[in-house]
């Protein structure tokens, strides 16, 4: 089932991912070399309750953390960890922001130092597909017009679409209907409608789209060991079109 939001309940999750939005921007400053994801997740820790703010990863059937910090070949839900990151790495930083009852979800990959062509053009193209999904985020399309607009332009850069995790519904929950993959044919899946939520977040490999999860039974890793990346917005559905509730 699928929940249409009130211009007042938007206005709540805008809250939410203006707060989400602030807090990348700081941990965008500090990425490099050295640092830990440790470090950042203890980082959004505060942030978050400095502003009222609270992490919905965080005892989400039992996630220990407050972000999720994807490194190199991790698609998603990667552990914070205190090995430091390394010149020409990349992680993904993914944290659900709640405020008032409402959420908001963002997650942004980032460049570690120097990174190699190859990275630089995947963190390029990810963010490209993110944004073209959103235009055609409309009412009247469909969710499979959003899903077939990321995988055209991602497949013809030269990278794969992962499968196994799709953007969803979120509003006082997390887990909310629509389901939103980010590959399939247009033209299909539910109608777009004013006042509906969601997320768009797509994963994107370098190499194959196929994942493996690890023995912590979070960790989602590509398959063949490639590089992935993965940027996310929440956004709401407008009679103007649609609104990014999470940008920086």
């Amino acid at each position: 089932m699928i929940t249409i939001k009130t211009k007042e309940q938007i206005q709540a999750m805008g809250k939410a991912g203006r707060i989400l939005a602030d807090c990348h921007k700081e941990i965008a400053k500090m990425i490099r070399p050295g640092i830990t994801t440790w470090e950042i997740d203890q980082f959004v820790e505060g942030f978050l309750a400095k502003n009222g703010a609270t992490p919905e990863q965080k005892g989400y059937h039992g996630y220990p953390y407050a972000t999720c910090a994807s490194v190199n070949d991790v698609i998603c839900h990667g552990f914070p960890k205190k090995e430091p990151l390394n010149d020409g790495d990349i992680v993904t930083i993914d944290m659900v922001v709640r405020i008032d009852g409402w959420l908001a979800d963002s997650a942004w990959s980032y460049a570690v130092g120097n990174i190699s062509p190859t990275a630089e053009k995947l963190l390029t193209v990810t963010k490209e597909a993110l944004y073209k999904g959103i235009e055609k985020a409309v009412v009247g399309n469909r969710i499979g017009d959003v899903s077939h607009a990321i995988q055209v332009y991602a497949e013809s850069q030269g990278f794969s679409v992962v499968r196994d995790f799709i953007g969803h519904g979120i509003g006082a929950e997390m887990h909310e209907e629509p389901q939103v993959p980010h590959y399939g044919p247009a033209g299909k899946g539910p109608r777009i409608k004013e006042g509906m939520v969601f997320t768009i977040e797509p994963m994107l490999n370098v190499g194959k789209y196929h994942s493996k999860v690890d023995q912590d039974g979070w960790t989602a890793r590509t398959y063949d060991g490639s590089l992935s990346a993965q940027y996310e917005h929440t956004i709401a559905i407008t009679s103007q079109g649609p609104v990014i509730l999470t940008e920086q």
